[in-house]
């Protein structure tokens, strides 16, 4: 059977409950385990795919569409049993597992992200009673990791033979639970894979004297810095650096923890820094539920967990011996600094700590950023620089 075209679809309430991660980004390109779940659909597929984004996204995400199109949930990610019945489905039907949007068949070239809902609402119902792992919050990202590095790891090793781990290191566990890609160098370190697998992704290094506890991901040219402490379930992403301890957490791509100090049961976007001796707070003192800022009812709203740290979103920075409390949520290109517990929610392009936030203005932030990806040789695209200026105009007034 052809393939039809793929596009993975951003449900708005979804796509608003995930801010501010879904701020500079499709649903699709959030990373989750080892690949980002557009990755996960196009290994699955073999094939690539685009995305169905709301409008001020669209110039990031140019949108393919073909005769016939399979649209994809992309907060669902995929499962060898999900992509046959998808590839299998009738036209015009849709695909749920308990009140769930899977995905679905049409010829259709008009739907768009502010029409997608009534589209589904007029298609004829399909139910999946199977397992499903999706995203709808923030912390579902921390959540969900260890089942979704699981997934990825058997996706990218499978029929695969490990590069040789070099004998400085010692290794507890299986050695079928650890996978090291060409390129990467893992030298005087302990990883114990009995806990979950390890992944070591083309030409990331882990330094020596370092602990790691699977399940684990160090994606590609990312590294681990001396006598780090790693706690599953956690992700390193492409071209990250990592020191500290960190537990149960996810970083995106090109962002730094490069010090001493604590993350735990948070995500971090891209190009984002933390300085030296950062920590969060993933427990409160009284061991109740966390509460976590939603740009969706604009207050805080119960997460139903017990540990639950810092969202922070692309761009954003902390200063040294910066405390970020339980639950605390940063929006886009932030720049907190200073002594105490700043607020736990932090508005995009916000400048100061607890005693006093200012606007970090446009410009200024703008500035900051292009500094930071020209270390790695990359500059802003004008695509990049107009959501930017979106989210700048639409968090003005979460701004004092």
């Amino acid at each position: 059977m052809e393939n039809s075209n793929l596009i993975l679809f951003d449900l708005p309430e979804t796509w608003k409950s995930l801010l501010p991660l879904t701020f500079t980004r499709s649903i699709a390109d959030i990373r989750i385990g080892i690949l980002t779940i557009k990755e996960k659909w196009e290994q699955h597929f073999k094939q690539n795919a685009s995305c169905l984004v709301t409008a001020y996204l669209s110039d990031k995400y140019p949108l393919s569409k073909g005769k016939s199109n399979l649209y994809i949930n992309g907060a669902v990610l995929p499962t060898p049993v999900l992509t046959d019945l998808l590839q299998q489905l009738p036209d015009n039907k849709l695909l749920v597992a308990a009140g769930t949007i899977i995905g679905f068949k049409s010829a259709d070239t008009g739907i768009t992200f502010d029409t997608i809902n009534d589209h589904i609402a007029n298609l004829t119902r399909i139910e999946f009673g199977g397992d499903l792992l999706f995203i709808s919050q923030p912390y579902d990202i921390f959540k969900l990791n260890a089942a979704a590095i699981d997934q990825d790891f058997d996706l990218l090793t499978f029929g695969r033979e490990s590069q040789h781990l070099s004998k400085t290191n010692i290794l507890i566990g299986p050695s079928s639970n650890l996978f090291i890609e060409e390129g990467a160098i893992v030298e005087a370190s302990i990883l114990n894979t009995n806990t979950g697998p390890i992944y070591i992704g083309k030409g990331a290094e882990i330094m020596e004297n370092c602990a790691v506890r699977g399940p684990f991901a160090l994606c590609e040219h990312a590294g681990l810095k001396m006598s780090t402490k790693i706690y599953g379930a956690t992700t390193i992403g492409p071209y990250c650096k990592a020191g500290g301890e960190i537990n149960n957490s996810v970083m995106f791509a090109y962002s730094n923890k490069g010090h001493d100090g604590f993350l735990g049961n948070s995500v971090l976007g891209e190009w984002c820094n933390l300085g030296a001796d950062t920590n969060n707070s993933n427990l409160k003192n009284n061991y109740s539920e966390v509460d976590l800022w939603s740009y969706t009812t604009e207050k805080s709203v119960g997460t139903g967990l017990q540990f639950c740290g810092l969202i922070m979103g692309d761009h954003s920075k902390s200063g040294i011996n910066t405390m970020f409390n339980t639950g605390g949520v940063v929006g886009v290109s932030a720049n907190i600094f200073g002594a105490d517990f700043p607020p736990k929610f932090i508005p995009s392009f916000s400048w100061g700590g607890a005693a006093w936030l200012r606007t970090f203005t446009f410009d200024k932030g703008l500035e900051v950023a292009s500094r930071m990806m020209e270390r790695r040789s990359l500059t802003l695209s004008e695509a990049e620089i107009s959501i930017l200026k979106h989210v700048y105009d639409h968090d003005s007034k979460y701004r004092k």
